[in-house]
């Protein structure tokens, strides 16, 4: 059916990123300015040992240098905060927010305050998190009232940063779900600076809702998105092409929202050939941007309470629960 273009209003461009998660083997310098050579206009930088490590010395000097390449390659900048072994060597995404042992868990707040004072220095519009995965031993209402409890005081510095903290629903996890991420929010109070990270691959992975439809959803507390294609039932990234969503809709969804801020590019399992993947992604990306232009508009849904049993899908490799 051919799409009456009476009804069709023209799109916000967005803005594309390319997650430094998946630019590990190159200096922190080089994939700036690849990205910005390939025309991106910004970057998911993971504080990493090999990417602004958060806990060298002199984290501040480090970052107002940053602060400076970004602005003179005209990149914008999110901050993520899902390094594997930042805090600790042997435990993937360790400690969590979840842990039994309270000093480990400050660890982690500790960390994510560190996150918003980079995000601040750099201009950054969020910091993204996520919760960590269920401990074994620990009943489910524990591990809410841990979660709310660790981040009180990381919401409390994005407040006074002005910079949103963003939780990233992640399939495995005790918030694995946007329904999740609603019951975190009433938990909390609706706090002004918590907003929601969307990654669009773990829509299509696990939601009842499809991508597009999550996208309406979530519109009102949209504040990071991430990018990369997937399969239903697989927590799997994948290059765009590989997987089974149908972006054009899922474009069209997110610019109708008025988003602004960055959708970046999420493969982290793909660094070995990270320059490959950065060029051949953006042009993707564009084209399917320009295809969501005849997408003719939806109304938001209503999000549905129900999801498939939290670790479901992470019993593939790249689920966060395994090495």
């Amino acid at each position: 059916m051919t799409p009456d273009n009476s009804l069709l209003q023209p799109l916000q461009p967005l803005r594309f990123g390319y997650g430094t998660n998946g630019l590990a083997d190159l200096r922190l310098d080089d994939a700036l300015s690849l990205l910005a050579d390939l025309g991106y206009d910004g970057v998911g930088l993971t504080l990493d040992h090999m990417h602004l490590d958060p806990l060298a010395p002199d984290l501040a000097t480090r970052t107002r240098r940053v602060a400076r390449r970004l602005e003179a390659l005209g990149l914008g900048v999110t901050v993520e905060t899902g390094a594997r072994y930042v805090l600790d060597p042997r435990r993937k995404h360790g400690p969590s927010l979840l842990d039994p042992d309270p000093g480990d868990r400050a660890r982690r707040a500790d960390l994510l305050v560190r996150a918003v004072r980079v995000a601040a220095d750099l201009g950054a519009h969020a910091v993204h998190c996520f919760s960590g995965v269920l401990p074994d031993g620990t009943d489910t209402d524990t591990a809410w009232k841990r979660l709310a409890e660790t981040l009180t005081p990381v919401l409390d510095a994005a407040a006074s940063a002005g910079i949103p903290l963003a939780v990233e629903p992640e399939p495995g996890h005790l918030l694995a779900t946007l329904a999740d991420f609603h019951h975190l929010r009433r938990t909390l109070g609706d706090p002004e600076p918590l907003g929601l990270t969307l990654d669009l691959g773990h829509c299509q992975c696990l939601e009842p809702l499809s991508p597009a439809d999550c996208v309406r959803a979530a519109a009102p507390w949209l504040r990071h998105v991430q990018i990369e294609d997937m399969r239903r039932g697989v927590h799997e990234h994948l290059p765009f092409g590989d997987g089974e969503i149908d972006f054009p809709p899922v474009l069209a969804a997110l610019a109708a929202t008025g988003y602004q801020g960055l959708t970046v590019v999420e493969l982290p399992r793909h660094s070995h050939a990270g320059p490959h993947f950065a060029a051949h992604s953006l042009p993707f990306l564009r084209h399917a941007e320009q295809a969501a232009a005849t997408v003719a508009p939806s109304p938001a849904p209503a999000l549905q309470h129900t999801a498939p049993p939290h670790g479901a899908p992470s019993v593939t490799p790249e689920g966060s629960s395994t090495p």
